[in-house]
């Protein structure tokens, strides 16, 4: 091996890196002296180069628009150089044909590394900083390998065709885009390697890629953590994903995922979602603080969880929906917001071994397809341990359910329903709770300690019951509605129908309360002591007479008129809108229009999600929480933005589809702004022909909000003397009366505020008498201020 010089000006050295090139012998060494050289190289023989003072004291800079350094031979080495560029998105080395290049504790700035054709690089220790598109870049069927390497400030890692690259001890932080993307059929492994702050995916995989990562990180990526799209496959191992700004795993389209022992820690949107066709496998991973539910199976989706556990959701512990198939095997879930378990949709569930501590309800199956639930627990769910409300067949075996805030489990599915052993105990509610058209099999049934009844089987419900055993509760042991048909061992007269009193409400979802029969004229009656409010109620009184009527013909066998019993609210905040919302369900329950007449009240937020295939299952979710009732959208307009598109969209068209497939089952009310609200409604001509008839909501004069205060007042048992009345008048007509004037709402805050002046007012009194208790003096009004109009 002959060591070729490099040092200008010194004896017997080469004057530039080219001339010791040429010179250079296979196999030869060039040492250079310190020093930046502005040249443009080409390797066509296996060489070595070398700062002769060691790494970082060579610059290598391109002389022109051609990468600094390109290797067209096997067998090419660097050391310790720094090859610095001007364009970022330029190579500055380009490895091609059957070339072959180790980098060892090279620096590389402001351009690329890459490797096309059949070529090999090898990269060991150094950096690749400030590149624009790809840092490095390699095209199949290139292989390369990187280790103790640093790629950031710029750009990450591209793959395509069918380039291999392996990274041991990989560090990228702060790329723009994706930190390492694969195409066609790339091969990615990974070991010890970290990602930090991706611009937007940490790790992305497309078309037919496939990537191994081991005992790797990925933390703060812009969007999701992982996402495999197409035909990709990935397998992670040990792996741990912190605060990615979308979802922590992401599988798409016929990708598949396998994760085992990885950790998803504080997701912006689902630590797991699986859409499409795709497929993925936990295996004992955890997954901590999502802000959506944990786990999302929509479309044609297969999950599988074994020996996994959820921690801390912010919606569902794991939510199937569409047509998604989901099997979860030892998992343990715990403080969920939300259901532990929720099945939608034609979603197939099956749970085995399961324990969900601390959700708002243990397991509700509301599917139309199968669901099998055996040997789980639910530990004190805020109201219920298992529901059944879907129209597909459900088996629960072996279940146990300790401490509900409401019922253990509820049944409210006329479809084939099987409880097989099942054990509830403690918990605010009944033990087992059968609502109107549900017709069990219940068989090994205990219930122990709880408030109400063991077993409650409502007015028209039934099912047969073998081997139940009931103690302590706090209610008849059963109570059996009227014209239920529920049999017990065997014999049907068993148990004998009576109407226990203090037979417990439904205690399930707003959506499921037991309805309560009220009059018309009560509810009439209701409306009419509202403040103000008059041309409202002139319309609901209208409204009321015509659904009368079309309800006689319906009766007499006469076609119904055509009528639309969706409505549009316009008005400023605080006029009422919410109140006359929920006793417009009410009235239509009166008139035997709605099946329940409750109200679900929710905004953008209820609706709208942040990324493609979440807001159409939780507008679904909203409308189906309404069913039988009235959905009242507040701030509707808001799903239109003036500027630009969202997801806002999609709400609307979900919206506008379940409207027609529920017709006859639901209300919908949309409130807001006047002038938003005309917006909203000529923004799809779904809603246009749905919502044709507005109620305006006049704002509140001063007499009224005086009167507002006053009865609210009344409702406390405080009473308004007559000049802190008219003090309180004069306040209110000082007050601006812009645009988001708080109206009715405002005249509560103010009447908060009475009270807590007078509170404040009363303490420091010596020897306070009954009526300073009660009297709201001059003294307690506020001052006005011009912040208080948009309340």
């Amino acid at each position: 091996m002959t060591v070729h010089l490099v040092a200008p000006g010194r004896r017997g050295a080469h004057r530039d890196l080219a001339t010791a090139l040429r010179a250079a012998a296979p196999g030869d060494t060039v040492a250079v002296a310190p020093g930046r050289y502005a040249e443009t190289l080409r390797l066509d023989r296996p060489v070595t180069l070398r700062p002769e003072a060691g790494a970082g004291s060579v610059e290598l800079a391109p002389a022109g628009t051609e990468p600094a350094l390109t290797v067209a031979a096997a067998d090419c080495a660097v050391h310790g150089f720094t090859i610095a560029g001007t364009d970022p998105s330029r190579p500055l080395v380009s490895v091609v044909d059957s070339g072959g290049l180790v980098l060892q504790d090279v620096r590389v700035r402001q351009g690329r590394v890459e490797a096309r054709g059949p070529a090999a690089l090898a990269l060991t220790g150094g950096a690749i900083e400030g590149a624009a598109g790809a840092a490095l870049h390699l095209v199949g069927p290139a292989r390369a390998e990187a280790t103790d390497v640093r790629i950031g400030d710029g750009a990450g890692v591209v793959l395509s065709g069918d380039a291999q690259f392996a990274a041991t001890r990989l560090r990228l932080h702060g790329t723009e885009g994706s930190a390492i993307r694969l195409r066609g059929t790339a091969r990615l492994a990974l070991a010890d390697c970290r990602i930090d702050r991706a611009g937007r995916t940490g790790l992305l995989l497309e078309d037919a890629a496939t990537a191994l990562a081991e005992q790797s990180s990925i933390a703060a990526a812009g969007s999701a953590a992982v996402q495999v799209n197409g035909a990709a496959r990935a397998r992670l191992t040990e792996c741990r994903i912190t605060g990615p700004g979308a979802s922590g795993l992401v599988v798409a389209d016929d990708g598949e995922l396998v994760a085992e022992d990885c950790t998803v820690r504080d997701a912006g949107a689902n630590a797991l979602l699986v859409t499409g066709s795709a497929k993925a496998l936990l295996t004992g991973c955890h997954l901590v603080g999502s802000a959506f539910g944990a786990v999302h199976g929509a479309g044609a989706a297969r999950l599988r969880l074994e020996r996994c556990r959820v921690v801390r959701g912010a919606e569902h512990g794991v939510h199937a929906a569409d047509d998604a198939a989901v099997e979860l095997s030892g998992c343990d879930l715990s403080d969920l917001a939300m259901s532990g378990v929720h099945a939608a949709g034609k979603a197939r569930l099956s749970a085995d071994g399961c324990r969900v501590d601390g959700a708002d309800i243990g397991l509700r199956l509301a599917s139309a397809a199968a669901a099998t639930v055996r040997n789980c627990t639910v530990v004190r769910p805020a109201r219920v341990g298992f529901e059944v409300t879907g129209a597909g067949a459900a088996t629960l075996a072996e279940v146990a359910v300790r401490d509900a805030g409401a019922a253990g489990i509820v049944v409210d599915s006329p479809a084939e329903v099987r409880i097989d052993g099942a054990t509830v105990t403690g918990g605010g509610g009944s033990g087992l709770v059968v609502w109107t058209g549900a017709k069990p099999a219940v068989s090994g049934l205990r219930v122990h300690g709880v408030a109400k009844n063991g077993l409650y089987v409502a007015d028209d419900a039934g099912g047969t019951y073998e081997d139940c055993r009931i103690t302590e509760p706090g209610f008849t042991a059963i109570h059996v509605g009227e014209r239920a048909t529920a049999t017990f061992d065997g014999r049907p007269d068993a148990v004998p129908l009576t109407k226990a009193a203090g037979a417990p409400e439904r205690p399930v979802a707003e959506s499921d309360a037991e309805p309560v029969e009220e009059s018309l004229d009560d509810l009439l009656g209701e409306l009419g002591v509202l403040v103000g409010l008059d041309r409202v109620k002139r319309d609901v009184h209208t409204l009321v007479k015509l659904m009368q009527t079309v309800r006689m013909r319906q009766e007499a066998g006469l076609p119904a008129p055509p009528l639309s019993r969706h409505l549009v609210f316009a008005g400023n905040p605080g006029t009422g809108k919410t109140t006359v919302a929920r006793l417009y369900g009410r009235l239509l329950k009166a008139l035997g229009l709605l099946r329940r007449g409750h109200l679900v009240e929710v905004d953008r937020s209820a609706l709208v999600g942040e990324y493609v295939g979440h807001t159409g299952p939780k507008t679904a979710a909203a409308v189906t929480r309404a069913l039988g009732g009235v959905l009242f959208i507040d701030e509707a307009y808001s799903l239109v933005p003036r500027f630009g598109d969202d997801f806002g969209h999609e709400a609307i068209a979900t919206l506008v589809k379940m409207m027609e497939d529920h017709r006859d089952d639901v209300v919908v009310i949309v409130a807001g702004y006047p002038d938003e609200m005309t917006r909203f409604v000529g923004a799809n001509p779904g809603l246009a022909s749905r919502f044709t008839r507005t109620l305006h909501f006049d704002d509140y004069d001063t007499t009224q909000l005086v009167a507002i205060v006053e009865h609210q007042a009344g409702e406390h048992r405080y009473e308004l003397t007559v000049p802190a009345a008219e003090g309180l008048a004069a306040y209110f007509d000082a007050l601006p009366r812009g645009e988001g004037f708080g109206n009715g709402r405002l005249a509560r805050q103010v009447f908060q505020e009475l009270t807590e002046r007078q509170a404040q007012r009363v303490a420091e009194l010596d020897g306070a008498g009954p009526d300073d208790l009660v009297l709201l003096r001059p003294e307690d009004l506020p001052s006005v201020r011009s912040d208080r109009a948009p309340v």
